[in-house]
């Protein structure tokens, strides 16, 4: 057991150097977010256009469940 704390273990080698992160230019962030804008406008049209879900009109009329009287 005492050969697990002693002294004699060599250090482990030390981990590689970190890459650097990648830079973006301003070109290319500004085509990024112009690329971004286009997705969203697109997505906006399409769901403005559907006004129902898969049952049809999910109003509270036609959600809302009959009670024992009826009302």
């Amino acid at each position: 057991m005492g050969s697990l704390f002693s002294p004699k273990m060599p250090a482990p080698p030390a981990p590689p150097p970190i890459p650097e992160t990648p830079t973006v230019s301003e070109e290319e962030k500004a085509r990024i977010a112009k690329e971004q804008a286009d997705m969203e406008r697109r997505r906006k049209g399409r769901k403005s256009t559907i006004l129902t879900g898969p049952l049809g009109l999910e109003t509270e009329e036609t959600t809302e469940k009959k009670t024992l009287l009826g009302g």
